[in-house]
């Protein structure tokens, strides 16, 4: 696995593949964060604007869009990917 950068801007789609992808992999921290924030309750468009840097005043169909996608692709990742459990990724 590659080392994740701390605060990457993201692309406006998550991947897809069924696999773990080179852009999961320097997504991870993203992943998580946006897990924490939704299991802590925050608000979607907070979590856009400090986390995907989209700020959702100015683009609210975009910056839920990807908030949408990216969360789902951390669920997707800790549910079936395995990579946030720790079982079996490297």
């Amino acid at each position: 696995m590659t080392k994740p950068q701390l605060d990457p801007d993201v692309a406006d789609v998550a991947p897809i593949e069924p696999v773990l992808t080179a852009y999961d992999e320097q997504h991870v921290v993203t992943y998580i964060r946006l897990l924490q924030a939704e299991g802590e309750g925050a608000d979607w468009r907070e979590v856009a604007r400090v986390v995907l840097h989209i700020d959702p005043e100015l683009e609210l169909d975009r910056a839920r869009s990807v908030y949408q996608s990216h969360l789902a692709r951390a669920k997707w990742l800790t549910e079936q990917g395995r990579l946030l459990r720790g079982t079996g990724s490297k």
